[in-house]
């Protein structure tokens, strides 16, 4: 087994990379420039942006894990070429170079209709409102019709490993004017590596699936664990199900996050 994956500076891409190494996977990334990589991964040159170079870097594969993506940016334009643009020439340079490759993506629970009547699953249609998740569901798109094995992985709100991303998670609460009781579903960076092995033994193949933990936290108890205090309410909460997604369909597949909680990670100082 030989695997490319994209991204690998990112906040799941520096964590899982280390993860997948020390589990004895043959690991190329995918730089530019001169990015150093961790012991024991092979370093290839390209660009997402340029298909040409992307040949070399997919010969020979047995699988790809396309974490390459951009999130937070007023610059839609740059979310859209990155991760669509991005997207349809790593799928063509696969198609040319290793059509026998499993293509595994990372896309996001953001998809879902905030409006939903119960938790995202998977067969859900989607109504993404936002330039990311928009441009995750039309990768999404590409990846399915492009012929090749492929496996979507949609994550939600992704934490722990000293990321910072839950601390920076109360901002964003009070930017959105998000209720303090709206409960999200979120995942920890060791339960990513283990649903990408999964991944790349085949179990999800041909499918879309959610991928979380067993017990999605308010945001309110969220910024509490990082120090923060939101601001009380007892309104209503007019969309209870958003960014609250049902991972049935990964338990049924085989599986079973070891971080089950936040509350889990917290004692077992994982944050």
């Amino acid at each position: 087994m030989t695997v490319l994956i994209t991204g690998v500076t990112g906040l799941v891409g520096a964590r899982l990379l280390p993860r997948l190494v020390e589990a004895g996977v043959d690991c190329r990334a995918l730089v530019r420039g001169g990015n150093d990589v961790p012991a024991g991964v092979t370093a290839v040159g390209g660009d997402l942006f340029d298909r040409s170079t992307l040949g070399q870097a997919v010969e020979g594969v047995t699988d790809i894990i396309h974490l390459a993506a951009v999130f937070r940016t007023q610059d839609t334009d740059l979310i859209w070429k990155s991760n669509l643009e991005g997207t349809q020439n790593l799928v063509g340079a696969v198609k040319d170079h290793a059509p026998e490759a499993r293509f595994i993506l990372a896309s996001t629970s953001n998809v879902y209709d905030a409006d939903s009547v119960h938790p995202g699953r998977e067969d859900d249609a989607v109504d993404p409102k936002h330039a990311y998740p928009a441009s995750k569901v039309a990768a999404e798109k590409v990846l399915r019709e492009s012929g090749l094995n492929w496996a979507v992985l949609r994550f939600p709100f992704v934490y722990g490993d000293q990321d910072g991303h839950l601390e920076e998670l109360p901002k964003h609460a009070v930017a959105g004017k998000w209720h303090p009781a709206k409960r999200i579903s979120t995942i920890h960076h060791r339960d990513i590596a283990a649903a990408i092995k999964l991944a790349l033994d085949g179990l999800f193949d041909g499918r879309i699936v959610n991928i979380s933990d067993e017990a999605p936290s308010s945001i309110y108890e969220l910024a509490a664990l990082v120090g923060e205090k939101l601001e009380s309410s007892a309104e209503p909460l007019e969309t209870p199900w958003h960014l609250h997604v049902d991972a049935s369909l990964a338990r049924s597949l085989g599986f079973r996050p070891s971080v089950r909680t936040v509350y889990q990670a917290v004692q077992d100082e994982l944050m």
